[in-house]
């Protein structure tokens, strides 16, 4: 092909990729994407935590769940030398999600837990959440009434006054909440010592079966 042809044919190629594509093919590709479940793959970003009475907690995937042993559950959310460790261990960021055979020892001295004074499983001066050199003690109430628990359920909601104290002299260290969800009827109990974020949506987008 003589050099004029094959100048020709080359300034209408360029010719042709700078033009403005076609109406139908522009929308095309500049329609804006509609995310679909066909084209999005699903990614799961809860579990579920199945419990008594057909509750179902849907929890974030980061945390953790270890069924120390029957009926008490710890739910770990942070930072945690021993998960599997019993209840009162300190430095532990997780709140416990318990059954009959834990409420039925729930209250001080082991008596049955009724929601009337805090969850306390003990007879002595128990180890502080943050800090294991202190001891803690709980006071009164400062927060009482009912909290959803999914549809149609609600808990009776407490929060109770904590203080962490020195072993020595009783000289208060720092404080803290202890946050309790009871649900009487389905005999399940949730307490937090470390305002777990989220755990009150959690909580509230329950599901029941």
């Amino acid at each position: 092909m003589p050099k004029r042809h094959l100048a020709v044919a080359a300034l209408t190629a360029i010719t042709l990729l700078a033009a403005p594509l076609s109406t139908g093919a522009a929308n095309a590709t500049s329609a804006p994407y509609t995310v679909t479940t066909a084209n999005v793959s699903s990614v799961a970003t809860t579990q579920p935590l199945k419990l008594r009475g057909g509750l179902t907690l849907h929890l974030p995937i980061t945390w953790a769940v270890h069924r120390v042993r029957p009926d008490w559950t710890r739910v770990v959310t942070g930072k945690c030398a021993k998960p599997s460790s019993g209840y009162g261990t300190p430095g532990c960021r997780s709140f416990w999600v318990l059954g009959p055979k834990a409420i039925k020892y729930g209250n001080e001295l082991f008596h049955a837990y009724d929601g009337k004074r805090p969850f306390y499983p003990a007879t002595d001066v128990q180890q502080c959440p943050s800090n294991g050199k202190w001891g803690q003690t709980l006071g009164s109430a400062r927060v009482t009434g009912l909290r959803q628990v999914g549809p149609g359920h609600k808990a009776a909601y407490r929060e109770w006054r904590a203080s962490c104290v020195s072993y020595v002299n009783g000289k208060v260290k720092s404080r803290y909440t202890q946050r309790e969800w009871y649900l009487p009827k389905t005999r399940i109990l949730v307490v937090d010592q470390w305002r777990t974020p989220g755990l009150p949506d959690v909580l509230r987008n329950a599901d029941w079966s």
